[in-house]
């Protein structure tokens, strides 16, 4: 099922796009509702490539309020892990989602190496897993810097310093 939703953040109109069955299964948002329904096909057929049943029938549905909460920082984001499905993600990508969900929090950012290090693994497998991230937003990928910069974001760097501003972090966005 497929939940869409336009929220008011911080003067913007948000579009929040949520597909899930029994849970989330993929998160998308933009600016404009054209946009949003771009990327839900992308992650329609990204889940889809790894094996994960997607319909794309309208369905209202709470998660988009869900992921509303998380983004404006009225519902932390590892309150909102167990409404993930995980389904079509690799054991490692699981484990990098947990650990930076449950880790770095709101107002607050982690390098590529630095998230590495904590999980014993490359920055390279780091970037991997955030560019593959289906559930941004409540996975904060947002919150993954570089060390010289403000790094890669799937969703487009405006949204990604959107998103830094909205929780405070501004040396990152400037």
């Amino acid at each position: 099922m497929l939940a869409v939703e336009r929220f008011r953040v911080s003067g913007r109109d948000v579009w929040i796009g949520v597909i899930f069955h029994g849970r989330i299964q993929g998160i998308s948002f933009a600016f404009t509702r054209g946009e949003l329904l771009g990327r839900i096909r992308n992650l329609a057929e990204f889940l889809r490539g790894r094996n994960v049943a997607v319909s794309l029938d309208v369905q209202p549905s709470n998660y988009t309020e869900l992921v509303y909460r998380v983004m404006v920082g009225e519902l932390d984001n590892g309150k909102a892990l167990s409404e993930l499905s995980f389904e079509g993600v690799t054991p490692f990508e699981r484990r990098v989602y947990e650990w930076l969900t449950k880790n770095v929090k709101r107002g607050t950012v982690i390098t590529y190496g630095s998230l590495a290090k904590a999980l014993g693994t490359s920055p390279r497998a780091i970037g991997g897993a955030m560019k593959r991230n289906p559930y941004p937003i409540i996975v904060p990928c947002h919150r993954v810097v570089a060390s010289d910069g403000i790094g890669y974001y799937s969703s487009g760097i405006e949204e990604k310093k959107f998103l830094l501003e909205l929780e405070g972090v501004k040396e990152w966005t400037s």
